[in-house]
């Protein structure tokens, strides 16, 4: 997650802005005195909670004793605290105050670079030693961390390690070793069980292979890699990877078993595994006769470890599956191996602003590799867009941008296809589906990953300004005939005048298009008053926003462009005006009339 920059007033922005720039991270500011700022926020404490719960990294320009006071009745478990640091207003200090062992000491002294200040850097074990025993390197897990503050200071008091294996990390450090010390480090990916006095890390230089038939049963899968390690007396925590051919990128088993150990899953072209047919223990040719490689699983576990990897297990089989295990001279960073199953996220943004986008779609797009859209809707989406890829579309290129999206995403990468409103309404969504069911496009976009979720839809933010006009039931209707045509549209319009439905205007007119909306009010005053309010409303949520309330008889083409959303009432839905004089629309639906629930008479 990006971390959080903190303000509370407009003067320290300059500064946010240059730590946002030096750590990746987004500035948030208290809303009624920072104008310019990522994120807003009324409440400091409620959010600087909120992020805090979330597990964001926090850099907040305050003071250390006012952040440690909104944050101190949230601490639980120090094992589970993001990064928090202080930051002064002149930068001259930078004070990790929480998770320093979680990277807050290493963003701290990043910051200080940076910023040319001070980092404040309290914890005995970085100061004495150079070295976070309780937070090893990546690469590096450690197997028990309930031990590692007794451990850290036995050595700080005093007591010199004795170390078993090897992990330059560690011989690089200041720690005093000596074959007789009263504690004991010890780096292995064999199963250990850690004795008193003792840290276990394992190093993550096992990558797990995996083939499998199509639809194989994931608890299958799942035991046949834990026999693999079991058998083999080698450590689950120090798996990097699981492996496997691009083919089965989709594979629900294959992906159940990375999941089951909390590892990546990456996959290899066909080509790069048929390379390593001289290293494999049991080459296949039914194997090649069906993918065109001689094994599956040892070369995708050989493949994943490189030239000087090992094959420490042989393939071993069962009915649906087959797994191997390889072993790497140095930590495997599956990030650079392979590839991943690529991710599609189809999301919508509401109508622009952030205040109206949701928290799952900021996230999807915050682990974006790539932006996909409509150059406006890019723009949109801010700050959020820093560091990505862009591929700008015009209107118009909705299936060429569509499929742009899912060959990246077959790639390997983790793709937004971003659209204004919500997604699957009149958008992106469906036009997704429908390639995947008509099958025309590259195999590795079938096997991506998809994730749909929903933003604010026009209808619903005019509702919200207008009041409640879908109070009761109501549907949507295009009035463009480029993709529909005109015979289907009037049909739709006339059977929702007659159902006595609220209806949403979507495209109501544009250049070419002017009798559309003239048509449908001439339908509609066949089967509901003249007197019928009617929402007009243009540009939600951004610049010139406008909100009219007509009446059907009032309604006139010219007053609406391609940009403008109108609903229209039905027969029960009525207009009111509150104290303050402004006029709102609603659609009852009958919970006044309802026993127990009579309305009250308006105090006096």
């Amino acid at each position: 997650m990006r971390p959080a920059v903190v303000i509370l007033h407009a003067g320290a922005m300059a500064l946010a802005r240059q730590v946002a720039d030096a750590i990746g991270g987004e500035v948030h500011g208290l809303a009624r005195r920072v104008g310019e700022a990522d994120v807003s926020f009324e409440d400091a404490g409620a959010h600087l909670a909120a992020l805090f719960r979330q597990g964001r990294p926090i850099a907040a320009v305050m003071a250390a004793g006012a952040v440690i006071r909104l944050l101190a009745p949230h601490l639980a478990d120090k094992r589970g605290e993001p990064p928090v640091l202080a930051i002064s207003e002149d930068g001259a200090s930078i004070v990790p105050l929480l998770g320093g062992h979680h990277g807050a000491n290493d963003l701290a002294r990043m910051l200080a670079t940076a910023l040319g200040g001070h980092p404040a850097v309290t914890t005995a074990g970085d100061l004495r030693f150079g070295v976070a025993l309780d937070d090893p390197p990546a690469g590096y897990r450690l197997a028990n961390p309930e031990s590692a503050k007794a451990v850290m200071a036995e050595i700080v008091a005093g007591a010199s390690a004795r170390l078993a294996g090897e992990a330059d990390w560690l011989t690089d450090s200041r720690i005093p070793f000596d074959e007789d010390g009263a504690v004991r480090l010890t780096v292995t990916d064999r199963a250990h069980e850690p004795g008193p006095s003792e840290l276990v890390y394992r190093p993550q230089t096992l990558v797990l292979g995996m083939g499998s038939e199509r639809g194989a049963p994931a608890d299958e899968a799942v035991a046949l890699a834990e026999r693999s390690l079991r058998e083999a007396g080698l450590a689950p925590e120090s798996l990097a990877a699981i492996a496997s051919i691009d083919l089965k990128a989709d594979e629900a088993a294959i992906q159940a078993v990375a999941a089951h150990f909390g590892v990546p899953a990456r996959f290899f072209d066909v080509a790069t595994l048929e390379a390593e047919t001289p290293r494999l223990a049991n080459p296949s040719d039914v194997v090649f006769s069906e993918v065109g490689c001689h094994g599956v699983a040892e070369g995708a576990a050989l493949a994943a470890c490189g030239p000087d990897g090992m094959l420490v297990v042989p393939k071993i089989k069962t009915k649906s599956a087959t797994a191997a295990i390889a072993r790497a001279t140095q930590p495997v960073d599956a990030a650079r191996i392979g590839r991943a199953r690529g991710t599609l996220f189809v999301v919508g943004i509401g109508p622009g602003a952030d205040h109206w986008r949701s928290p799952e779609v900021s996230a999807m797009i915050a682990r974006s590799t790539d932006l996909v859209g409509y150059s406006l809707y890019l723009d949109l989406i801010g700050p959020l867009a820093k560091g990505k890829a862009r591929h700008d579309f015009d209107l118009g290129a909705e299936e060429k941008r569509v499929r742009h999206a899912m060959e990246l995403a077959g790639e390997g990468r983790h793709v937004a296809l971003v659209c204004s409103g919500d997604a699957g309404i009149y958008a992106m969504a469906t036009l997704v589906f429908e390639l995947i069911e008509k099958g025309d496009i590259p195999d590795a976009a079938r096997r991506i990953e998809i994730a749909v979720s929903p933003g604010i839809s026009a209808l619903q933010a005019a509702a919200a300004r207008a009041g409640a006009p879908l109070g009761h039931d109501f549907c949507t209707i295009s009035l463009s005939d480029l993709l529909t045509p005109w015979d289907d549209i009037k049909r739709r319009v006339k059977a929702a005048a007659e159902g006595d439905f609220v209806i949403a205007f979507y495209n109501p007119v544009s250049k070419r298009r002017r009798t559309q909306l003239a048509h449908a009010r001439e339908v509609l005053l066949q089967h509901r008053p003249a007197e019928t309010p009617i929402v007009l409303a243009t540009n939600l949520g951004r610049a010139g926003e406008a909100v009219r309330i007509v009446s059907l008889r009032e309604l006139d083409v010219d007053d609406v462009d391609m940009l403008t959303v109108v609903i229209v009432g039905s027969s029960e839905t009525k207009t009111v005006s509150t104290g303050d004089g402004r006029r709102w629309v609603y659609t009852p639906r009958g919970y006044a009339g309802k026993a127990g629930t009579a309305m009250k008479g308006a105090p006096r």
